[in-house]
């Protein structure tokens, strides 16, 4: 994640009135840290035994141990050591070993509570240790993001500090409510550069976010390259693209893949969004040939939708969708790969079926599972579809229809998750044609409940899309995702017994100091007691 200069950083220490450390000087001592509970963390965890006789402190020659022979979760260790580094100033050495003797943070794959499944942990903290068991390496690195909030908020520092970094005894068993917990970045209205995607991935992360659909393509930019239709890149997404013409860019394939590598090392899968058959006027601007009478329209850099689309009834769409849908499997290891959908309203009903039904089996072809936005499943289509729910009602006879046929659904109501609509009337950024979001609003409402018909087993997990009509830099993202984005994340992985607003705004005003050591530009919403 990115650092402003060291002023800024002790600034934004002061402002909470905490302690730091001037580079290359003796770090100030520092008052005690208030107590903290194992429930004060997000997403609320599934159980907690709290065991007040127990307190961890993290010492300088404290360890961090992993299991021997596996790799991943060498990889964790090495990952939690570097975050707790700066602000301790230990070395926090990692070793693959079965035991120590000094006191360790151990981090071990197998032996945990017979609930934690594929994504949970279990987390122990007596006098002489830490120990985050868990099945995968994903459990491990949810255990250390609990882990990470359990400590002093402080240990988010980039420099060092003077503290006691304790740790409150006891356990935590924990697995998320929902498989899919993911969030949006809408790179076609305005390009955001790997850096910026990189430093989302990592706030991301901590909250257990688990994907992050990149929404590649649209009518103001074409931001992924492809090789077979050389120009859609450069050309459609180059200077002058975006929104008000001030969002160029695009993701070369190494670009792609770089971001897939960071996101998975946090254990996030990437799932690739090509629109169509409409939101495609970049692409047809900028090759004559995809409109149905070989004329290329202007460039778009407005903020309307559905006047474009595809020629449904000529062979070379296909063969330009095969094309595109071919190149980003290859380069896309994680199951998904979304075919938007959406506002296709230039397109027939007829038209419509008539794509669809074509260029379904193309996605199963390369190896990946569809999923688009709800329109889609106006075609009826096979059971293995997700169908990604943005509506801002509580009846859809489409999704209701296919929930019952077996078709699982990513919850995304606009009108709950959608993170760039304004909090409030006198938000700087954002739209407002689903209306305000406040925090509250964000976290009042249960993805099994939301739609009629629309259940618990139906429901594969829930997204918050982030579009970028008004968005210009990760300051900008960060203001509009945070405080909301972790309302998003608690509902997709604590219970549904554990939903309570005014715990989860105590627990959400305690993330103030963290987020502004981190240099996260969030929003101070009234409705939060910040710390």
């Amino acid at each position: 994640m990115r650092r402003r200069n060291t002023m800024t950083r002790l600034l934004a220490i002061a402002a909470f009135g905490l302690p730091f450390a001037l580079p290359g000087a003796a770090a100030v001592a520092a008052p005690a840290a208030p107590a903290r509970q194992l429930s004060e963390v997000i997403p609320a965890p599934v159980e907690t035994r709290p065991d007040a006789r127990d307190t961890f402190t993290l010492r300088p020659q404290t360890v961090i141990r992993t299991s021997p022979g596996s790799v991943a979760a060498l990889q964790v260790g090495r990952q939690f050591a570097e975050i707790l580094r700066p602000a301790t100033g230990y070395q926090l050495p990692v070793l693959p070993v079965r035991s120590t003797p000094l006191p360790e943070i151990a981090l071990v794959l197998g032996g945990a509570d017979g609930r934690v499944g594929r994504e949970g942990y279990q987390l122990d903290v007596t006098r002489r240790g830490v120990t985050i068991r868990a099945n995968t390496a994903a459990g491990l690195f949810a255990g250390t993001q609990t882990l990470r909030q359990l400590l002093p908020a402080l240990i988010e520092a980039p420099d060092r500090q003077r503290v006691t970094w304790t740790v409150p005894g006891g356990r935590i068993v924990d697995h998320p409510r929902f498989a899919y917990r993911g969030a949006m970045l809408d790179l076609a209205r305005h390009f955001h550069a790997v850096d910026e995607i990189t430093a989302y991935v990592d706030l991301l992360s901590q909250y257990k976010i688990n994907y992050l659909h990149l929404h590649l393509t649209d009518d103001q930019g074409w931001r992924i390259q492809i090789d077979s239709w050389p120009r859609l890149a450069p050309v459609g997404g180059g200077p002058g693209t975006g929104v008000d013409g001030v969002g160029p860019g695009y993701l070369t394939k190494a670009d792609y893949k770089a971001v897939v590598a960071y996101a998975a090392a946090r254990h996030i899968t990437v799932v690739p969004e090509i629109d169509m058959p409409g939101h495609t006027n970049a692409a047809q601007s900028t090759y004559p040939e995809l409109n149905c009478d070989g004329i290329a329209p202007p460039p778009r850099t407005d903020i309307e939708v559905g006047y474009s689309s595809l020629c449904i009834d000529d062979e070379l769409t296909y063969r330009f969708v095969e094309d595109v849908i071919r190149e980003i499997a290859e380069i896309t290891p994680g199951p998904f790969l979304h075919i938007g959908g959406d506002e296709a309203h230039a397109t027939t009903d007829d038209e419509y079926r008539t794509f669809m039904q074509r260029v379904l089996p193309m996605v199963a072809k390369y190896g990946k599972r569809v999923s688009g936005w709800n329109e889609i499943l106006q075609v009826d289509p096979p059971t293995d579809v997700v169908a990604q729910f943005w509506g801002t009602g509580t009846t859809n006879a489409d999704l209701a229809e296919a929930a019952a046929r077996g078709n699982k659904v990513i919850m995304s109501p606009a009108s709950k998750s959608y993170l760039d609509m304004k909090y409030d009337a006198n938000t700087r950024l954002g739209l407002r044609w689903a209306g305000y979001i406040e925090v509250s609003d964000a976290y009042g409402w249960d993805p099994a409940r939301r739609v009629t018909g629309v259940g618990e087993d139906a429901v594969l997990g829930v997204e918050a899309p982030l579009w970028s009509e008004t968005l210009r830099s990760l300051d900008d993202i960060e203001y509009m995702a945070f405080p909301r984005l972790p309302a998003i994340a608690e509902l997709g992985w604590s219970t549904a017994a554990s939903h309570d607003w005014e715990s989860f705004r105590a627990r959400l005003g305690q993330q103030a100091p963290r987020w502004r050591l981190q240099e996260v530009d969030f929003y101070p919403s009234p409705q939060v007691p910040w710390s």
